[in-house]
């Protein structure tokens, strides 16, 4: 009788043990578990030690509640254009409601990955390849307003949808990067000519100072001639003037000055003529003096009769 009382004992204390392990739930950080009664869910076991009525109570699904990275696979896509492309990409979501994840959908990650296949190929079926090649924020921010706005009944957040690779068939790459060729010699050659034109311009501009600045130089040496020989003229029109009067006056030396002058000067012109000529001309000193002389006499018996 003893022993089957300490038996019982031990098996109630082995129940009570067993009851508590099961009433007694930790959850790890980052994940939320469902607790369902008879099969119904009544709430959500935050991170944390939590206690659950055991038998009655059950852990139904345990949610990873932290940012989750989804690939989406390589897919073919037609364009607007009719161009066959390939694109993958990667999608970023996060769980915000863990009952609405549990049970509102079934196979969550599968349905999201359909979801986000399904909506690439609508989006970049309604574009033509160039805008599918220039715009990838574009179709970045229309998947991922798509995508969001419909796993909202689920209890997912996406928070990012990249498109990785985009890639256009074999013919349409070579296409394009003998457009590409043929768009940078086309710039190649404005630049070149652009260069040639504006060196031209530059060029004409610099005739251009040139020949002004010749002008005003030819302008200014032909003021400056102009203001010599005026000054010569009014030096001999003075001087002519001054003897002038003083032969007027009777002065025999002035006029044998102005004689000589004009007698040398001749002389120097005849001597600087390109012409050749024979002259016989009395060049000796005396001969001049002489000359000079007689021109004196004629005067002076001109000025006597007067």
């Amino acid at each position: 009788m003893p022993e089957a009382f300490t038996i019982f004992i031990i098996a109630i204390l082995l129940l009570a043990i067993v009851l508590v392990l099961m009433g007694v739930k930790a959850v790890p950080q980052g994940m939320e578990y469902t607790v369902e009664r008879f099969g119904r869910f009544t709430r959500s076991l935050r991170p944390g030690l939590n206690i659950i009525t055991p038998v009655m109570d059950r852990i139904g699904a345990k949610m990873n509640m932290m940012e989750t990275l989804l690939e989406v696979p390589e897919q073919e896509v037609i364009t607007k254009d009719n161009a066959m492309v390939t694109a993958n990409g990667i999608i970023f979501f996060q769980v915000i409601d863990a009952a609405k994840a549990a049970y509102q959908v079934t196979n969550l990650e599968l349905s999201i990955l359909n979801l986000t296949m399904t909506n690439l190929r609508t989006v970049m079926g309604s574009m033509d390849l160039d805008e599918l090649l220039s715009q990838r924020d574009h179709i970045n921010a229309r998947l991922l307003a798509v995508i969001d706005e419909a796993t909202t009944p689920w209890g997912i957040k996406v928070t990012r949808v990249e498109i990785k690779d985009i890639e256009p068939p074999r013919d349409i790459v070579e296409a394009m990067a003998r457009q590409m060729k043929a768009e940078r010699e086309k710039r190649a050659n404005i630049l070149e000519a652009e260069g040639i034109r504006q060196s031209e311009i530059l060029k004409a501009e610099g005739e251009k100072q040139a020949a002004i600045l010749d002008a005003e130089g030819r302008n200014e040496a032909a003021f400056r001639d102009g203001e010599a020989r005026e000054r010569l003229a009014e030096a001999e029109a003075r001087a002519t003037a001054t003897v002038s009067k003083a032969i007027s006056e009777g002065n025999v030396q002035a006029i044998n000055y102005f004689v000589a002058q004009k007698y040398i000067d001749a002389l120097g012109k005849f001597a600087d003529s390109p012409n050749q000529k024979i002259l016989f001309l009395p060049l000796e000193a005396a001969n001049v003096i002489g000359a000079i002389g007689g021109i004196t006499e004629i005067a002076r018996e001109a000025f006597g009769k007067k």
